[in-house]
């Protein structure tokens, strides 16, 4: 009797949890698409400081700290599993040598993360591994790094995960064959000067926009705003030395000056705190 009583508990408390995950999916899409909105902090390769760049627990570690945003880096096996992975080789992150897209999964799962130059336990994970970890609690930007992208959009239909996820690409026709394989898949075209921003806006109507310090101007940030988009901006380099060094305010003074509304940024922890400090999440 209390036995089928547990049970009959569970199968009620469990459509209220999946209620409850699905309303926290909801919000964090909001504060995306509302540019308007504060500022959001994206955690490059996940938190690497802790665990190994693009692995499960450095996702996790990111939840953790109550960042916004992950970014991750994917590629495609030779048999089409998509996996997370920057480099070109794996000679760096990895025991193995060479070009990970040739392998098969069950090659690639043979060999272990090395994490700043020491061996640890964790294998390669795959994308569908990392969605599953992600999945409404934080939002995925996908930097992809292959050309299969179709491999990629079967996890994402899979897992029913595109609501958290956008893709960036400073290729065009890659993003360009993602909108035309779903328009309501979130894009986050790289833009390398101000006509080019005015032209990711006119083929893909993105939520984001990645800029780069050379053309970040009060023109360029007004454009993407009157197009209801938020702009991105990286920290990466001097601002993220600047801001290990103490310097958070001067750095953070300098990515926001003209409204850019997204960080991405090495120092996550670092620059969330200086944001509240200083009055800048809101």
């Amino acid at each position: 009797m209390r036995q089928r009583l547990i049970v009959f508990l569970f199968c009620l408390l469990l459509p209220i949890a999946g209620w409850t995950q699905k309303q926290h999916v909801d919000a964090i899409r909001r504060v995306l698409l509302d540019p308007a909105g504060r500022v959001l902090v994206a955690a490059h390769r996940a938190e690497h400081h802790r665990y190994p760049e693009n692995s499960l627990k450095a996702i996790q570690a990111a939840i953790d700290l109550g960042v916004d945003i992950v970014e991750i880096d994917v590629k495609v096996s030779k048999d089409g599993v998509p996996f997370l992975m920057h480099d070109k080789t794996m000679d760096r992150t990895t025991n193995g040598k060479g070009d990970p897209e040739e392998l098969t999964w069950s090659e690639l799962q043979k060999f272990v993360i090395i994490d700043k130059g020491k061996r640890t336990a964790l294998k390669i994970p795959s994308l569908e591994e990392a969605l599953g970890v992600a999945e409404g609690k934080i939002l995925v930007d996908l930097d992809l790094k292959t050309d299969r992208i179709e491999s990629i959009l079967k996890v994402i239909r899979k897992t029913e995960t595109k609501d958290i996820v956008f893709f960036f690409d400073s290729d065009y026709a890659i993003l360009s064959a993602i909108h035309k394989a779903d328009p309501d898949f979130m894009i986050m075209p790289r833009a390398h000067r101000y006509t080019e921003t005015d032209s990711a806006i006119v083929l893909f109507d993105p939520p984001v926009v990645h800029i780069d310090e050379s053309f970040y101007s009060p023109e360029t940030i007004q454009l993407i705003k009157e197009s209801y988009a938020r702009a991105w901006i990286n920290a990466l380099g001097q601002p993220d030395d600047d801001i290990r060094k103490g310097k958070e305010k001067r750095a953070l003074k300098k990515l926001l000056e003209h409204g850019a509304s997204i960080i991405q940024t090495d120092e996550p922890e670092k620059v969330m705190k200086a944001l509240a400090e200083n009055g800048w999440e809101q």
